[in-house]
C-alpha cells in the first residue's frame, strides 16, 4: 500500500516529512519542542509555514476512528482540537511497515497540566483546573460524547481569565452517541476519577503536590462539580403560576455559567396549579457569542464576560446608556482595546494572546488602583504592567527550546 494522506491538510509540506522514518528517530530541524502531557503513543511537534502541527504515531485503525471522532467534535463545535489528516502506508526505506500517524494542529496558548509545575502546584490553581475539566467533561456528555478516558493528561487548557478553558486532546477511548445514559455519564465520571487519583499521587511522589491535598478528596471533588453543573443544566423545577421569576433566575444562573438557553420545555403538573420547568442548554458560550456578534472578537468565555464587563463600564462612563449596543462596541474596540493591545511591544506579543493580556491589564489597573486610592487610568496601568509583570512571563504561543515534559521529567 502506499503512502496516503487522508483529510484536509493545509500545508503541501505536511507529505513531504520523513514519513518513512519512525516518528521518535525524526531529525530536530523537522521540530519544534513544546510542552507536551504523558502519552502511550510517540507525540512530536512540526512547525510548517508558521503552523505547529502535534503528531501521533497510532495504528490504521486508531488514527481513522480517533480522526473521525474529532472531526465530529468540532462539527458539534466541542471543546477539542482540530484534525488534520491520517498518514496511512509508511513503511521504512528497507520496506518494514511503520505504524500510521494523526495529524492535528496545535492550540495555540494551550499547556498541559504538568507544564504549569512551578515548584509545589498551588490548590488554587488545582481546583482551577479542575472545574476547567468539569465544564468540559459535560460539554462533551451534553453533545454526546463518552469520553473513556477522562484526565487532565488526556486534556490541554488554555488561560481563561482568572480560570481555565480545557481541550479535549485525547479521542481513541470515545464514542459518539446520540444522548447518553445515566450509566454511560457515571462510568465516564468514575474513569476520571480513577485517573486524576493516580495523578495527584503521581504529583505527590514527585513532591509537586502542595501538602494540604489529599490526592483522593481532590479526585472526588471532580465528581461532585461534575454533578453539581450537570443538575444545574439539566434538571427540572416546580414552580408556582405566581412564580415565573424564580425561572428567570435560573436562565440567568445557567448564563453566568456560560450556557445559553434554547428554549423552555413547561407543562402543568396533574391536579396542582404548578409548573414543571425544564430548560434545554444547547451548548456554553454565552458570553463568548454575544462579544463575537458585537466586536468580532473570537475568545474564551470568562475573558469574553471579562471584556463585556469592561465594555459596559465604558458605556457607563461615555454616557452611551441610550446608545446602540453595536455602536458602543464599536467605539470601545477602537478606543480601548486595539489601542492597548498594540501598545504592547511587538517582542511581547507572543507572551499571551490578546484577549487574555487586556483582562490582566485590567487586573494591574485595579490593584495600582486599590493601592493608590484613586483610579490610575488605563495608560499608566498598561505601562506599569509591561515593565514589572509582561516581561517576566513565559512565551505562551510557543515555548521554543524549553524541556518536554514527561513522566521522566517528573
Amino acid at each position: 500500500m502506499p503512502l496516503q494522506m487522508t483529510g484536509a491538510p493545509s500545508d503541501p509540506d505536511l507529505i513531504r516529512l520523513p514519513w518513512d522514518v519512525p516518528l521518535e528517530e525524526w531529525p530536530e530541524h523537522h521540530l519544534v519542542t513544546l510542552p507536551r502531557g504523558i502519552s502511550r503513543h510517540i507525540v512530536r511537534f512540526a512547525r510548517l509555514s508558521g503552523r505547529v502541527y502535534a503528531i501521533k504515531e497510532i495504528s490504521e485503525r486508531y488514527a481513522k476512528r480517533e480522526y473521525q471522532l474529532l472531526w465530529d467534535l468540532n462539527r458539534l463545535d466541542a471543546p477539542a482540537v482540530e484534525p488534520v489528516a491520517v498518514v496511512t502506508g509508511r513503511r521504512e526505506a528497507g520496506g518494514e511497515p511503520l505504524d500510521s500517524a494523526l495529524i492535528t494542529r496545535h492550540l495555540q496558548f494551550s499547556l498541559p497540566y504538568r507544564a504549569m509545575l512551578s515548584g509545589t502546584l498551588r490548590p488554587d490553581t488545582l481546583i482551577r483546573l479542575l472545574d476547567a475539566l468539569a465544564v468540559l467533561l459535560v460539554r462533551l456528555h451534553l453533545a454526546g460524547f463518552y469520553w473513556g478516558d477522562c484526565s487532565l493528561s488526556n486534556t490541554l487548557f488554555r488561560r481563561d481569565a482568572g480560570a481555565f478553558a480545557a481541550y479535549l486532546v485525547d479521542a481513541e477511548t470515545g464514542e459518539l452517541h446520540p444522548v447518553l445514559s445515566e450509566g454511560q455519564r457515571n462510568y465516564d465520571i468514575e474513569v476520571a476519577h480513577i485517573n486524576i487519583y493516580g495523578e495527584m499521587l503521581d504529583l505527590e511522589a514527585g513532591g509537586f503536590l502542595h501538602s494540604s491535598i489529599d490526592p483522593l478528596a481532590f479526585a472526588e471533588q471532580l465528581c461532585r462539580r461534575y454533578h453539581r453543573l450537570w443538575d444545574e443544566l439539566t434538571q427540572e423545577e416546580i414552580v408556582e403560576d405566581v412564580e415565573w421569576h424564580l425561572i428567570d433566575q435560573r436562565i440567568r444562573r445557567l448564563n453566568s455559567l456560560g450556557f445559553d438557553v434554547a428554549e423552555m420545555m413547561v407543562r402543568r403538573k396533574a391536579g396542582t396549579a404548578r409548573l414543571i420547568v425544564r430548560p434545554k442548554v444547547v451548548d456554553s458560550g454565552h458570553h463568548q457569542r454575544r462579544l463575537l456578534r458585537l466586536t468580532g472578537l473570537d475568545v474564551e468565555e470568562n475573558q469574553a464576560r471579562r471584556l463585556l464587563n469592561d465594555l459596559d463600564s465604558f458605556r457607563v462612563a461615555k454616557g452611551l446608556r441610550h446608545e446602540d449596543e453595536a455602536i458602543v462596541a464599536h467605539r470601545w474596540l477602537a478606543e480601548i482595546f486595539q489601542p492597548t493591545v498594540t501598545a504592547i511591544p511587538p517582542g511581547l506579543r507572543g507572551k499571551l494572546e490578546p484577549a487574555q493580556l487586556f483582562h490582566e491589564v485590567l487586573d494591574h489597573r485595579w490593584y495600582m488602583s486599590e493601592t493608590a486610592g484613586r483610579d490610575v487610568g488605563l495608560e499608566a496601568a498598561l505601562r506599569s504592567y509591561i515593565d514589572t509583570v509582561l516581561i517576566f512571563k513565559p512565551d505562551e504561543k510557543a515555548i521554543i527550546g524549553a524541556p518536554e515534559t514527561d513522566a521522566t521529567g517528573l
